[in-house]
């Protein structure tokens, strides 16, 4: 295929990287790929059992032995042989397990490159999969996606477009729209013969039910953007209402200062809480009010930009201010959300011990109100709890496709445009060879997803630029 020519210069190298994480550690793993790397390993190997060398080893074996500079033992490692095509990157592999030290570690990769391997770039290990079939590349961008999960439904996604499921989708939706689109072209053949062989009520069938598929998968991406990058919670206020110690109470740490004077926080404090198994980007700002410090002028400017960024909006008030504060209060919850719409709105009355459960029914008919004390911790569980009721994770539990990649997801509106236009077309009985021009621009953008098409070099180094470099 014309994909196997990109990067053909390089492709046919031996390359060696460190596949565990940098620095010291137990036990560090040193992987080779490419048509020399039982060869490379080898001429540093000295088995401590037997005279047998990798080279006569069979696939899938392990082997204790030393790794050797000339006369020098450097380490006693085990050596993990791969050939080709049954390993991770369709090429002979060998990983060296090695003693964890960083000295030894760079010991090793040096000693590798002057026996002929060369360092590998970032993800170029996945891609050397991707390139010779072991997987495509929605795949092969799951592989990064599952590195990075730091969630339950970030791993669970990541895990289920690692497996093939997203690729098995698309895969369907080709086949299907491909045999209709080789029907339409034979058609253009016989033009002269004013024949038909594509059904087209079949076809328009096949139209509609790519177009609930599409917008199925387009839509998910809503979902499967939060989950991947975490959910931004803005909490905003007046001074002294009790953010960074709501902040602290969901923490279970003393991450904010907290004082009795107002305008402490002056800049934007961010950390992160798992919820479900989804991550939540908590941010305590700078109160909302009128002054004349600049720098805290800066801090309630920075407020409303992470209000502007945020998907959920935590408006606290202090229930010690009712009296006076109540209508001031009201009338900003009004303005807040009615500037930023689309976005998941709670109202939060802070120090309600003092109130003695006499919530004014004016705040408590308010959608989503909660009241609590975030010094005692009383009412947090609450929020949490509302929190993860609210967001949508339906398809998680359904263990549905989910997208998470932009990529796909522009893929995916392109895609769903031309089989619309397609759809358009055949209700107005456009001639045969128009129509084969949008179903052919719709399977070309569900191929740019998994790499059935002929990726530019660019778009690949991309894609693979953002994996660690043992990958």
């Amino acid at each position: 295929m014309p994909k196997f020519q990109i990067m053909q210069a390089n492709i046919t190298d031996t390359i060696v990287a460190l596949a565990t994480a940098n620095g010291a550690g137990a036990i560090a793993v040193i992987r080779l790929s490419g048509e020399q790397s039982i060869e490379i390993a080898n001429s540093v190997f000295k088995s401590a059992v037997n005279t047998k060398s990798l080279i006569d080893k069979a696939t899938h074996t392990i082997s204790l032995g030393d790794v050797m500079d000339g006369d020098r033992i450097i380490d006693r490692a085990l050596f993990s042989v791969f050939k080709n095509p049954q390993s991770y990157t369709g090429e002979h592999v060998v990983e060296i397990s090695c003693h964890g030290s960083v000295y030894i570690q760079q010991q090793i990769i040096q000693l590798l490159i002057t026996k002929g391997a060369r360092m590998a770039t970032p993800g170029e290990f996945t891609m050397r999969a991707y390139l010779n079939g072991k997987m495509d590349l929605a795949q092969a961008e799951a592989v990064a996606d599952l590195i990075s999960a730091n969630s339950s439904a970030s791993h669970q996604t990541a895990m289920q477009q690692m497996r093939g499921g997203f690729s098995m989708d698309l895969s369907n939706l080709r086949e299907e729209l491909i045999h209709f689109a080789a029907m339409i072209e034979l058609e253009l053949d016989f033009s002269e013969e004013d024949v038909e062989f594509a059904d087209r009520s079949e076809l328009n069938n096949l139209l509609n039910k790519l177009d609930k598929s599409l917008k199925y998968l387009s839509d998910s991406f809503a979902l499967g953007h939060v989950i991947k990058e975490g959910i931004p919670v803005a909490i905003v206020g007046e001074p002294n209402v009790g953010k960074s110690t709501l902040l602290n109470a969901l923490l279970n740490e003393e991450r904010a200062i907290v004082s009795d004077i107002e305008g402490t926080t002056r800049d934007t404090i961010e950390d992160e809480l798992i919820l479900d198994g989804i991550s939540y980007r908590f941010i305590d700002t700078a109160g909302i009010r009128k002054t004349e410090d600049t720098i805290e002028s800066i801090g309630i400017q920075k407020t409303f930009e992470k209000i502007e960024t945020s998907r959920v909006v935590l408006y606290m008030m202090d229930a010690q201010k009712l009296a006076e504060k109540q209508e001031v209060y009201l009338n900003e919850i009004k303005e807040i959300s009615a500037k930023y719409t689309g976005k998941l709105f709670i109202p939060i009355l802070n120090k309600v011990d003092v109130l003695e459960g006499q919530t004014p029914e004016a705040l408590s008919q308010l959608e989503h109100f909660i009241g609590l004390s975030a010094k005692q911790k009383a009412g947090v569980e609450q929020l949490t709890d509302l929190l993860t009721s609210l967001i949508q994770t339906g398809a998680l539990t359904n263990n549905d496709t989910i997208v998470t990649n932009t990529r796909h997801y522009e893929a995916l509106i392109q895609a769903l445009e031309y089989v619309r236009k397609t759809k358009d077309g055949l209700q107005m009985s456009i001639p045969g060879d128009l129509l084969a021009m949008d179903i052919r621009q719709a399977l070309f953008h569900l191929g740019e997803i998994t790499g059935n098409i002929d990726i530019d070099e660019d778009i690949l180094g991309k894609i693979f630029s953002s994996f660690c470099i043992g990958k």
